[in-house]
């Protein structure tokens, strides 16, 4: 179905006690993600608001800080794992990577919220530096292709179904762009809240 049905539809499910992103699930075909991957950030017609936190070397009055001598606070998988859950973007201080790979990695990455140098690295720490990559960050979501399924949210329940629209139809064309067969490599596209069942999109 199209994306203006498929949002309604969604629409009429069991409300939940908080508000819900929609996710955009593509699966693939005909490709390698090993051979072929893709890790970009798409930009958003319509921004949905972001936490934001940043590992710096001192406290920035512009987003919640980890400065390094709190790193040691974070002494398991679990305690790293509710602190992934708690925001949706991470920033990093560049001469900070490496510690911050060390310690939160092993959790941010696999979720896809470890910064990188296509976005989340400030590589100089001021006032201006954290200032443009938090806008940069809160503008986009990060499109990876590591295995045959993307999943990536383009807004929550409380936007209109227009800035949704939108929202969906930027980023697949996007994805047109990075996919080396365009649609021959999309198997199947659905949509789904949080906490929902997922509704079919048309390719």
């Amino acid at each position: 179905m199209k994306s203006t049905e498929a949002i309604k539809q969604l629409r009429s499910a069991e409300k939940r006690k908080f508000v819900q992103s929609l996710d955009i699930v593509i699966n693939l075909q005909k490709i390698d993600p090993r051979k072929e991957a893709i890790n970009t950030f798409v930009a958003l017609p319509h921004p949905p608001a972001k936490k934001i936190c940043a590992f710096l070397s001192k406290k920035s009055p512009l987003v919640d800080t980890i400065v390094k001598e709190e790193f040691e606070l974070y002494k398991d998988n679990k305690q790293i794992k509710r602190l992934a859950k708690r925001y949706d973007v991470f920033l990093a201080a560049a001469p900070l990577m490496g510690a911050v790979a060390t310690k939160f990695g092993r959790v941010l990455g696999p979720v896809g919220k470890m910064p990188t140098p296509q976005g989340g690295v400030i590589m100089q720490e001021n006032d201006t530096a954290i200032k443009a990559m938090i806008e940069k960050m809160s503008k986009t979501t990060r499109l990876r292709i590591k295995e045959k399924s993307i999943k990536l949210s383009v807004g929550r329940e409380d936007m209109s179904d227009k800035q949704l629209e939108e929202n969906i139809s930027s980023v697949m064309n996007d994805l047109m762009n990075l996919l080396p067969n365009k649609r021959d490599n999309i198997k199947n596209i659905q949509l789904k809240w949080t906490m929902s069942a997922p509704v079919d999109l048309d390719k």
